[in-house]
């Protein structure tokens, strides 16, 4: 008897975790990329609109997360390298709740070697999801989400590399 009820408890468990983070996307696969500026410290404007036609990697990620430093650091070694120099390729690193001055700091410290932008106040975040990081986004070129992932796992990662591409293709 005390088997089934620790058997019921966690399966309630584990669909009640499920269920609350399915709750948190915003945007799902399928679904068009939202709209967004991205406004640096010195007033430096960058609008979505201007990805059209690309296909485009967003990231968000925070200096004090483990699973964001993990992702990073895999983004840094394999992703970035591969797809940098690629015209038709887009790499937007977004770090929630921080300036540019807090970005430069950290970069600092990391050396990578792809643009980290800022996203001081969440508004870009705010479109996508409602909470956990990190959390990716694939943008196909005709501006549809066609990959999202939560957290970081290498599997997740493999699957990226591969929808990324099939994208470019």
């Amino acid at each position: 008897m005390k088997i089934h009820l620790i058997l019921s408890l966690l399966a309630v468990t584990l669909f009640t975790a499920k269920a609350q983070q399915a709750d948190q996307d915003i945007v799902k696969e399928g679904d068009a990329m939202p709209a967004f500026v991205i406004v640096s410290d010195d007033g430096a404007v960058f609008h979505s609109y201007s990805l059209k036609g690309k296909v485009v990697f967003i990231n968000f990620f925070a200096t004090w997360c483990p699973p964001c430093q993990k992702e990073l650091a895999e983004m840094e070694a394999v992703l970035w390298p591969k797809y940098s120099k690629n015209k038709d390729f887009v790499m937007l690193t977004l770090g929630r709740e921080h300036t540019d001055a807090d970005l430069k700091a950290y970069n600092e410290k990391k050396g990578f070697t792809f643009p980290l932008y800022p996203d001081r106040d969440r508004k870009i975040y705010d479109s996508f999801a409602k909470s956990l990081i990190p959390r990716s986004y694939l943008i196909g070129k005709d501006g549809k989400v066609i990959y999202k992932s939560i957290g970081y796992n290498e599997e997740d990662f493999a699957a990226l590399m591969q929808k990324i591409e099939a994208a470019l293709k």
